[in-house]
């Protein structure tokens, strides 16, 4: 079996406003953070990376 491209990949670029918006989505009405990822198509994992550079950068801090 051979592979074949099928376009370049791009990595998409997050304002920290979206980031912020996305972060701040858990919780709402019980949403988990594995829902809004899915919901926003990014993994678990992102949303905690931002959540903490959110943190780090004073943008963000969890009530």
């Amino acid at each position: 079996m051979r592979g074949e491209v099928l376009g370049v990949e791009r990595r998409r670029r997050w304002d920290d406003e979206v980031k912020l918006a996305i972060v701040s989505a858990v919780g709402i009405d019980g949403a988990t953070v594995t829902q809004v990822a899915q919901r926003h198509e990014v993994t678990r994992q992102q949303i905690y990376a931002w959540r903490h550079e959110l943190k780090r950068k004073g943008l963000w801090s969890p009530e």
